[in-house]
């Protein structure tokens, strides 16, 4: 996330919020968000939305993810929210949005996903 500018700006049991910067490395060639940037900050929000809810020693995986797009994003920057749907002991499945998000505040949603994460060891210490 550091690489496209993401930061976390909110944290919480089972949600996960994630903000990009507009900036021209992370958008396309008619100025809109790649997606392929608006689906790493979703997977990363849901990934982490899933983490806050494990048990200490273990870290999270992506198993798969879908994720509708639908419509361009522009603006000052996106938001991505990860939130958990269903925490298993071994698989988690989290809700994925993404919305555009304006100077003004005004926000629109561009991007709508499900994702399946598991829970792994965490390496010995």
């Amino acid at each position: 996330m550091r690489h496209h500018g993401a930061r976390i700006t909110r944290i919480e049991p089972g949600r996960v919020h994630i903000v990009l910067p507009a900036r021209p490395e992370v958008t396309q060639q008619h100025g809109y968000f790649h997606a392929g940037a608006t689906t790493a900050v979703a997977d990363s929000a849901g990934g982490y939305a899933a983490y806050t809810l494990f048990p200490e020693n273990t870290e999270v995986l992506t198993v798969e993810y879908k994720i509708n797009l639908l419509a361009p994003a522009t603006g000052d920057h996106v938001e991505a929210v990860g939130t958990v749907l269903k925490a298993g002991r071994t698989l988690s499945v989290c809700q994925l949005e993404v919305f555009a998000v304006q100077a003004d505040g005004a926000r629109k949603l561009v991007a709508n996903g499900q994702q399946t994460l598991i829970r792994v060891n965490g390496p010995e210490r």
